[in-house]
């Protein structure tokens, strides 16, 4: 049986705290046979819910690109900051309530942290395959999550719960952006010729691009570029 009342307090605490995007998904989908990346399941064992959380980033760091790309790290970091802000209220609350909770890294490298996987840079678990199972949007062919308001321009970071939470229950959007099939901006606008036109990307391309050629920060032209 679900949890409506403390799902109900969850999505009101983080829309107070300026969080844009709140969902939940159902943590057996990522025992789904299509979804090939790691799982929450290997990290709490009777997680039954992942809350999603989600900030936009301001435009204004994208303009300035590729020449600002020290502006526009730190304004990802601020967003980081933020989510981890709202995620650990929430966090806290789930616990209150007699649950469990413990929160996702938002990516592979922040704040001078490593927590990918350093041969498939792969996290722990996909946030962007949780927000899309809990309809907050869809891939673009740059793998990011594309969402209705923001396009790719959003942070995100998650929860993992025992707590059986209200989830979804909408028609699933199309895995990739319909969009995305006309466009193809991203994949030529890449530096590091990461995107393919079949779909696929090269992690590591990106990955030697942003820690070797960039010194850390972070590129975004695949951001900036999107016209969702």
């Amino acid at each position: 049986m679900t949890d409506s009342s403390l799902t109900k307090v969850l999505q009101d605490t983080a829309s107070q705290m300026n969080a844009d995007l709140f969902g939940i998904a159902d943590a057996s989908c990522f025992l789904d046979p299509a979804y090939t990346g790691n799982r929450p399941q290997d990290m709490m064992k009777d997680v039954r819910s992942v809350i999603i959380l989600g900030v936009a980033v301001p435009r204004g760091a994208f303009e300035s690109l590729p020449a600002g790309r020290a502006e526009y790290t730190n304004t990802l970091m601020a967003a980081t900051a933020t989510l981890r802000l709202i995620a650990f209220q929430l966090a806290r609350l789930i616990e209150k309530n007699g649950y469990r909770a413990t929160i996702v890294p938002t990516e592979g490298s922040e704040f001078g942290y490593w927590y990918a996987d350093r041969e498939t840079l792969k996290a722990n678990m996909s946030i962007k395959y949780a927000a899309y199972r809990a309809g907050l949007g869809n891939f673009g062919i740059n793998h990011l999550l594309t969402t209705k308001e923001f396009g790719p321009r959003v942070r995100m970071t998650a929860i993992l719960t025992d707590a059986e939470l209200n989830t979804e229950k909408e028609d699933p959007l199309p895995l990739v952006n319909r969009a995305c099939s006309t466009c193809r901006k991203c994949i030529a606008v890449c530096p590091a010729g990461a995107i393919s036109e079949d779909g696929a990307i090269d992690r590591h391309k990106c990955a030697d691009y942003m820690f070797g050629e960039l010194g850390g920060l972070r590129c975004g032209l695949c951001v900036k570029v999107c016209p969702l």
